[in-house]
């Protein structure tokens, strides 16, 4: 994905922009009567009796600010119990919930819509014919309102809970397997070193890279006639020492602006390029869960349930091939950094719960169903969570139990 298109993908995002749109087009709406009223006969508005647009308008106006108050104050809310319950992580993709956008920019564009066609009638801008168009608009704004509503009341009796929340970082995740452009690499590091004659590329910002402009660096690397290796994905913390990409032929002032250009830097992390955040994120809401002041482990189990589906997306990725790509030597992810971004905090703060340890053994024997080539990884993971449970596990039948668990995946 080009930069442009991801600085795209963001602004449409913000919960401004729905917001704007709508009210432009309340206001274009609410101006139309004044410009097509032209083209409706006299008696044709006075069969139609829209007089009574003057009360609607004020209903409405006096409504939808109240409306749109109480779902500010919801959305506000949810945001709030997500960072204190859930993990802060996470709030982002419910600000980018589009349910509750689109609910906020109704009932904004509404309150909008009825204002600007008060002021306009009382202006006597529109006139007798005017009037019926403004009346059409007004029950087409009246629809509108009903159908996001009915959907808003649906959408937040459940936006901000536990489950919801899971399920967005879930549906984030694997929806960042599919920009991966390769299958993880599996067996851990493959130690390969940067050589001694490369041309380094160091960024001066400090922070986390949330895109990378892979066509532009292959543009680069066209133009120098040689490849250009990544050593940092999304999600890397990278500053002026953290080396982010190196070639073989020396580079001018100009190319090395571009390829640092090509990684957008941005304080925190994305889900959009980076399935390590989703797994890391879900592990924080299990951790929580399994702590001594929550102590809900079916929470956390529904998180490592979750979590499994990502990796199981993980493995089964086939990346397609781009030729626009070509030159630009990109990493695969490492798949024990997955497996310890997700197991390791599930199975040190559970440690001591068997129900916990026996749905992490099993939640990594389907892993090694899925993917034999993730079956050494696997087994190293379930070696470290039976040795954790094991020093923590004060029923001797628990730990029997959970040793089961693990000797049927072997």
């Amino acid at each position: 994905m080009k930069r442009w298109h991801w600085a795209v993908r963001l602004l449409t995002r913000r919960m401004w922009f729905r917001a704007a749109l709508f009210c432009l087009f309340a206001v274009a709406l609410a101006m139309a009567g004044a410009l097509l009223g032209h083209t409706i006969s006299y008696d044709f508005a006075a069969r139609i009796g829209a007089k009574s647009v003057d009360n609607i308008l004020n209903v409405l106006a006096s409504s939808m600010l109240a409306v749109t108050t109480f779902s500010l104050t919801a959305m506000v809310s949810a945001y709030a119990g997500a960072t204190s319950n859930i993990t802060p992580r996470a709030v982002q993709l419910l600000i980018d919930d589009t349910t509750a956008q689109n609910a906020l920019a109704t009932f904004l564009g509404s309150f909008l819509f009825a204002v600007v066609g008060i002021i306009a009638l009382s202006t006597g801008l529109y006139g007798e014919t005017g009037r019926v168009i403004l009346f059409g608009g007004t029950i087409l704004v009246i629809a509108f309102i009903v159908v996001t509503f009915l959907r808003w009341i649906e959408h937040i009796s459940r936006f901000g809970r536990v489950s919801d929340t899971i399920e967005r970082v879930e549906r984030a995740a694997i929806l960042a397997v599919g920009a991966m452009p390769q299958r993880p690499q599996f067996g851990g590091h493959d130690g390969r070193a940067v050589p001694q004659d490369a041309i380094c590329v160091h960024h001066e910002k400090i922070g986390r890279i949330t895109h990378v402009d892979i066509p532009q660096l292959a543009a680069i690397a066209k133009e120098i006639g040689a490849q250009i290796t990544l050593s940092a994905l999304p999600g890397v913390f990278v500053d002026p020492a953290r080396l982010i990409a190196w070639t073989t032929v020396r580079l001018d002032d100009r190319q090395l602006g571009r390829i640092r250009d090509a990684f957008t830097i941005a304080r925190g992390r994305a889900f959009d390029h980076d399935p390590r955040f989703g797994l890391v994120v879900l592990a924080e809401i299990g951790s929580r869960a399994l702590s001594p002041a929550v102590n809900d482990p079916g929470t956390a189990i529904a998180v490592l349930e979750a979590g499994t589906r990502v990796l199981a997306a993980i493995l089964r990725h086939e990346p397609s091939e781009r030729d626009h790509c070509a030159g630009v030597n990109v990493p695969a992810l490492v798949f024990t950094d997955l497996l310890e971004d997700l197991y390791r905090p599930l199975s040190r703060d559970g440690a001591a719960m068997v129900e916990m340890g026996i749905r992490l053994q099993k939640s990594l024997h389907a892993l090694m169903a899925i993917d034999p080539c993730a079956r050494k990884d696997c087994l190293l993971e379930a070696e470290d969570a039976l040795a954790r449970a094991k020093s923590r596990l004060e029923s001797p039948k628990d730990a029997r139990c959970l040793e089961e668990a693990h000797t049927i995946q072997r």
